[in-house]
């Protein structure tokens, strides 16, 4: 169940697919990845072949993006429901909390990985939560013998994206570990670092525009929608 958009795949799936299909993964003990598709993403791809071999090469590329929905809309897909990165990763822990699965946070800066943990686990009290290790780590050996130490079910991995993907796609062979999912800033806004955008933004999938008022700065990024969004269009035959 999947859409291409300039040459990128995008998952259908919902959130209720996903966590079906991702603790099956577990159960089977097979790897898989999770990566989040933007527009900006997307036009990215569009310049760095290996970016596009790597978005693809994912199990689910989960629409992170009103843009994607919209691009969906203009080719006649199926992509009604956006599937934001930090929704993903508290569904997933709010499935490992049911289903007895834990979880590892890797990432962000020094701190900030602890004060998420604080966070998850006032949310989900029951939420094992395996281990935690900041993104200045230097040393990829330890790195590696410390989730390995840990044997968690799913790793969330904060180090901001190309970067993060690329790390996954290069450990994953190294790691027991089943799920991957690349969470950008998300240990960030979990640790109160970063403020999300209020409830009505999230409900009509306008948090760009909540970004653009309080970071005006944002607008280079955000002049990128209307450019996918016109390439999808010209290619929607």
């Amino acid at each position: 169940m999947k859409e291409k958009f300039l040459g990128v795949n995008v998952s259908s799936h919902s959130y209720n697919q996903l966590k079906e299909k991702i603790m099956l993964d577990i159960e089977q003990k097979k790897q898989s990845f999770i990566v989040a598709i933007n527009p900006e993403k997307i036009l990215r791809a569009q310049q760095d072949a290996e970016l596009r071999r790597l978005l693809n090469g994912a199990t689910y590329q989960i629409p992170d993006g009103v843009g994607v929905l919209l691009a969906s809309k203009i080719k006649g897909g199926d992509i009604s429901q956006r599937v934001t990165g930090i929704d993903m990763l508290l569904t997933l822990c709010e499935q490992a909390t049911i289903h007895d699965k834990s979880v590892f946070l890797y990432g962000a800066k020094p701190g900030v990985a602890e004060k998420a943990k604080e966070s998850l686990i006032r949310k989900y009290p029951n939420l094992k939560i395996a281990g935690v290790l900041d993104g200045y780590v230097k040393d990829q050996g330890y790195i590696k013998q410390q989730i390995n130490a840990a044997k968690p079910d799913i790793l969330f991995v904060a180090l901001g994206s190309p970067r993060q993907e690329h790390w996954i796609v290069e450990n994953m062979k190294d790691l027991d570990v089943r799920i991957f999912q690349g969470v950008g800033g998300s240990f960030d806004v979990l640790s109160g670092k970063v403020k999300r955008a209020p409830a009505i933004f999230q409900r009509f999938g306008i948090e760009w525009l909540y970004r653009l008022i309080i970071e005006p700065w944002r607008i280079k990024r955000q002049i990128k929608l209307p450019m996918f969004l016109f390439k999808v269009w010209e290619g929607r035959k």
